[in-house]
């Protein structure tokens, strides 16, 4: 059992089918993982690092853990700011973790794990990124297997692309490689490197320290599917999700009043709008769309107009609650289309403001949100002022699960 050492312990369960390692030699009694969750991952931006975005309806680094679920010894290195988002992270998984806190760079950060990790003595480390999930089992063993022989192993693969300095010169790539992790440690040996290694030193990697220690690198097969989440397209390219989308229509009967709600925006028009809400004709349509590509009913299921509750209720709270489905079921909303039928009040001196209130209930860019109108020329009840009439098509993207 690792040393309590100040570190922040943690028992979690792994749901599923157990994974199985076909782990020989060394023992895996022998190894600790080390897992660097302490990024910022700044070049993917979002509501939260890019290791606790959902991805597949799972956040990055509970995958990644469960690459690991068969080592019995795992440290993970965390941001200070991040420990409710680790907490959510893990919760449900049943294996031996610790946290330890990181420092202003991966070096640093690393080097906080390995020392948390000294107590406890492992004769091997895996030091891996929490931003690469797809981790496949028979690459964890060659990295294993290649520590039988060497100091250091390091995942990696040949470059395909031809190679130029940005000057234009031609770099030889067969005399490079593009390394992954995890990279395998004999763990003295890259405990005592960092140790030595100078403060104001930043590396890339981990191999990067074994090599100026002079240690013995070898370098196993890596694995295209092994990617690290860097940028926004990572996630969309890797995400197994399906393209869907949903359809609203809703109709208010016009009434007598001074003003009315439309896609979230009170607007002065001398009539008002009759329902048990607050009539937004848009946001209910937009709503009902949302629930439709999900699969979850409508508004009324949701939201009975019987029930006292929601009298005069605000029809905002209704389509944050949609958008709260999908993202329980780690869903992306990518564009939202409202079309207003009706003869007034006039929407183009209002549309604006629309986009910007949708974009701002469903966390969305204002570029990816569509408000428009359309009269019936005078025909139908909307052409004779009787209601206004509003439609919504939405397109997300769920996970693919069965």
């Amino acid at each position: 059992m690792l040393a309590d050492c100040n570190l922040l312990a943690h028992r979690v369960y792994v749901e599923g089918k157990t994974r199985m390692h076909n782990i020989s030699s060394p023992s895996i009694e022998k190894i600790a993982v080390l897992i660097v969750a302490a990024g910022r991952g700044n070049r993917a931006p979002g509501d939260a690092p890019k290791q606790y975005r959902q991805i597949a309806g799972e956040t990055v680094l509970t995958k990644t853990l469960k690459c690991f679920a068969k080592f019995p010894h795992i440290m993970v290195v965390i941001h200070p700011d991040d420990q409710d988002l680790y907490e959510d992270a893990v919760s449900g998984l049943s294996l031996n973790i610790q946290t330890v806190h990181g420092g202003a760079t991966r070096t640093n950060s690393v080097k906080a794990g390995l020392n948390a990790l000294s107590a406890h003595a492992p004769k091997y480390v895996l030091i891996h990124d929490a931003a690469r999930p797809f981790l496949q089992d028979r690459i964890i063993q060659n990295v294993i297997d290649g520590l039988s022989t060497h100091q250091a192993c390091v995942p990696a693969l040949p470059i395909v692309d031809a190679l130029k300095t940005l000057d234009g010169e031609t770099v030889d790539r067969d005399s490079v490689m593009r390394v992954q992790t995890p990279q395998g440690f004999r763990f003295d040996d890259i405990y005592k490197a960092y140790q030595d290694l100078p403060k104001s030193v930043n590396c890339a990697d981990d191999i990067e320290i074994a090599k100026r220690n002079g240690h013995s690198i070898k370098m196993c097969e890596g694995d295209e599917s092994n990617i690290k989440l860097t940028y926004e397209r990572d996630f969309m390219q890797k995400t197994d999700t399906i393209s869907v989308t949903g359809s609203g229509y809703d109709v208010h009967q016009i009434c007598q009043g001074t003003s009315l709600w439309l896609c979230g925006i009170e607007i002065e028009a001398g009539f008002s709008l009759k329902g048990h809400s607050d009539a937004d004709v848009g946001l209910h349509a937009l709503t009902d769309a949302i629930l439709g590509a999900i699969a979850a009913g409508d508004i009324g299921d949701h939201f009975p107009p019987t029930d006292p509750k929601w009298k005069g209720a605000s029809s905002d709270i209704f389509l944050r609650h949609a958008k709260e489905l999908v993202d329980a079921q780690g869903g992306n909303l990518d564009h939202v289309d409202v079309t207003l039928i009706c003869e007034k009040p006039k929407i183009k001196p209002h549309r604006e403001a629309m986009r910007a209130k949708i974009a701002e209930i469903l966390d969305m860019p204002i570029r990816r949100i569509s408000v428009k109108a359309t009269t019936t020329e005078g025909l139908g009840f909307t052409g004779r002022a009787e209601g206004i009439a509003a439609s919504a098509i939405v397109s997300l993207r769920i996970p693919d699960a069965e």
